[in-house]
């Protein structure tokens, strides 16, 4: 049977993965209901492993206390679920696709124009939408790998959701989708896949880390 991570652990780390997050970006990330995750952040909050920060940008984000003891947990965790090969794995076949992702995004920002990189201001539809066959591309040679991760680590499966959801509103026109902070894009949700594989792993970012 795959290793079934806590629901508790699974709401700390996605907090240490987001940074700050309401409950139902929270059950997005984890795949948990909503209603299961509420009690779990008042709790941590009631425990001082997070507190709840208001503004322009909110929710809850881990305490120097929560941090402590979600890498505790984590790494309990790890022990337990004996997954390490299936991260190992998965993790290379992320920096596989890393480089081509990090090139297309700024292919998306930038086009050369007379043999100069200028601002794409989108008016060239062809180009744009050559990014989103190059995109569909990725996230295809990218499922596989997820797919593995899951079935041995399932705490891992809200990933492949995410990011075909968001390949699938980038090619249907929305062109936040595929690298705008904090909208839940391709790009948003691949850095988080990145942070938690370093996370899983207890790696530092490396040079073949890139940005």
């Amino acid at each position: 049977m795959p290793h079934a991570t806590a629901p508790a652990l699974r709401v700390l780390h996605a907090l240490r993965v987001k940074g700050f997050a309401e409950p139902p970006a929270i059950a997005e990330a984890t795949g948990l209901a909503e209603g299961e995750v509420e009690p779990i952040v008042n709790t941590l909050g009631a425990d001082g492993l997070a507190t709840h920060r208001d503004g322009r940008i909110c929710g809850w984000t881990l305490s120097a206390e929560g941090k402590t003891e979600h890498l505790r947990l984590l790494a309990e965790d790890r022990d337990a679920a004996g997954a390490d090969a299936a991260l190992e794995l998965a993790y290379k076949g992320f920096l596989d696709a890393n480089e081509a992702f990090k090139a297309l995004c700024t292919d998306w920002q930038l086009r050369t124009v007379g043999g100069e990189q200028v601002m794409n201001d989108h008016t060239d539809a062809a180009y744009d939408a050559a990014i989103a066959v190059r995109l569909d591309s990725l996230h295809t040679g990218i499922a596989p790998v997820l797919d593995d991760l899951a079935a041995a680590l399932p705490r891992f499966e809200p990933y492949a959701r995410r990011l075909s959801s968001a390949a699938e509103r980038f090619s249907g026109g929305e062109p936040h989708a595929l690298a705008r902070p904090l909208s839940n894009s391709y790009h948003d949700v691949w850095m988080e896949l990145h942070q938690d594989l370093l996370l899983s792993l207890g790696r530092e970012r490396g040079a073949s880390d890139g940005d």
